[in-house]
């Protein structure tokens, strides 16, 4: 084992490497950074670190921990970690995730872990004390990581330090554990908690809820919704939605129904909102049950929770996917009360219709889109257009843009189907058509690109449009 210090064969008393003294003998002392490692160096016999650290006056920030840490991280990289816990438990700052993120880089602690139990040993054999507060910076540095392994070996070093860990400690080695799938190990650490007069809270067991429900143990989840209760722990929006992922992927779609009206009777902090109606939603849509999924309209607009464009964006798919194109049409009609505008929704069943291959009903709700004077989005207009343009149905796509025009929409054509038209356009000799989306071009800024420049400025000379081709000529984007 490495330890911060090299120990002679003078009564075990630890001195400072050679590595270490050249590390510190070129830090700078005109900057913050260079005091504390200063202070580090005139340590020389490795015992107080911490205290003469605390005798440093200059302002400790996030650029001097950054700074101290790219010094030490090569030639002592345990140094750079106990300055780290030191600087992580001073009241007048406080590590950023970003910090966090940095120093498990710097350390390499992915690939050396052994420096946080070096660390550890440190401690023991110099005899510092150790505070909890020291040992949740270290568990923090865990939770950066995703380490759940060296999260729990510190979970249990900071009891053989008796520093009695607190319901904050065993959450962030529960949350580790549940994110690498290792309910068990979590369910044990809560057990813990309870023999040791600690009491899950509210992320205790929306942790263990969402773990459990993600690996299909959706009755010990639901067990753990109703145990909330008694511990006197309401269960949240958060946790039914956990649960609710769960039922709908591993469960019974028509218990999700009962869970979100579960939900809506008891409110308060348990009340659905959008984000748990549309997760609902694209479950069902998922299995294919797009038409079983209307009636969660019903059930939004009974609650008073107005659907968001992506619930409406996902049901349209669904149930033009399913063949149920007559129903989406039935549901643009039924949302517009919601606030979402009528083109916005007409829009994408347009690209509904286009993603499932039914590219003329697609393309002739388009052209009804525009002769009832609505306004589809970019997206939309780029699609039917460029589809028109890969079958060399050039004047249609020229006849849409103009519309598109005509009907005074703001939204933005990919630049490129411009270029692409006007080279159909010249190649097909339809110089009128040419000469008016070039002048088009030209007003709104729009450049010709790719391999077209040549032919489309030659083919507007050879109309007697000098002007326009030198004007198309030099617009840049």
């Amino acid at each position: 084992m490495f330890l911060p210090f090299t120990y002679a064969n003078r009564g075990n008393k630890p001195i400072l490497s050679l590595k270490m003294v050249y590390l510190f003998s070129t830090a700078s002392s005109s900057s913050a950074s260079g005091e504390f490692l200063k202070h580090l160096l005139n340590n020389k016999n490795g015992y107080g670190m911490e205290r003469a650290l605390n005798a440093v006056t200059c302002k400790l920030d996030s650029r001097c921990v950054d700074e101290v840490l790219e010094k030490c991280a090569v030639s002592d990289p345990q140094m750079g970690l106990r300055f780290f816990i030191w600087a992580g438990i001073q009241y007048k700052y406080r590590h950023s995730s970003y910090m966090y993120g940095r120093a498990y880089k710097l350390l390499e602690v992915d690939r050396k872990p052994q420096v946080i139990r070096d660390v550890i040993e440190g401690y023991r054999v110099q005899k510092c004390v150790t505070s909890g507060k020291m040992f949740k910076v270290l568990l923090n540095l865990c939770r950066e990581g995703k380490d759940a392994v060296l999260g729990l070996w510190v979970l249990r070093e900071m009891k053989e330090s008796n520093c009695r860990p607190d319901t904050i400690a065993y959450n962030v080695v529960i949350r580790l554990l549940c994110e690498k799938g290792e309910i068990d190990e979590a369910m044990g650490l809560m057990s813990e908690m309870e023999v040791s007069d600690l009491y899950p809270d509210v992320i205790t067991y929306v942790v263990m809820i969402k773990g459990l429900s993600e690996v299909g143990r959706l009755e010990e989840a639901c067990g753990l919704t109703k145990a909330m209760r008694g511990h006197g722990c309401m269960p949240n929006t958060v946790a039914y939605s956990a649960l609710l992922h769960g039922i709908c992927r591993f469960g019974n779609l028509e218990r999700a129904l009962e869970l979100l009206r579960e939900m809506e009777k008891d409110g308060g902090q348990c009340k659905p909102n959008v984000v748990t109606y549309t997760t609902v939603v694209q479950n069902f849509v998922e299995k294919c049950q797009s038409i079983e999924a209307l009636s969660i309209l019903d059930q939004m607009k009974d609650f008073g929770c107005k659907p968001n464009r992506v619930l409406i964006c996902t049901l349209i798919q669904g149930l033009c996917k399913d063949g149920h194109v007559e129903e989406a049409h039935k549901v643009i009609n039924r949302v517009t009360e919601s606030g979402i505008p009528y083109d916005s929704c007409c829009s994408l069943l347009v690209l509904s219709l286009f993603r499932i291959g039914k590219l003329n009903e697609a393309e002739i709700f388009f052209r009804k889109m525009l002769a009832g004077g609505l306004k589809p989005d970019g997206l939309t207009s780029s699609t039917i257009i460029r589809w028109l343009c890969q079958q060399s149905r050039i004047l249609d796509g020229c006849h849409l843009i103009d519309a598109i025009e005509q009907s005074g929409s703001v939204s933005s054509i990919d630049s490129d189907i411009y270029s692409i038209l006007m080279a159909g356009l010249c190649e097909a000799n339809h110089l009128a058509e040419a000469a008016k989306l070039a002048n088009l071009m030209v007003v709104k800024g729009i450049q010709l690109k790719g391999p077209f420049v040549k032919n489309v400025i030659e083919c507007l000379k050879r109309c007697g449009k000098e002007d326009l081709a030198s004007n198309i000529g030099n617009v840049k984007s």
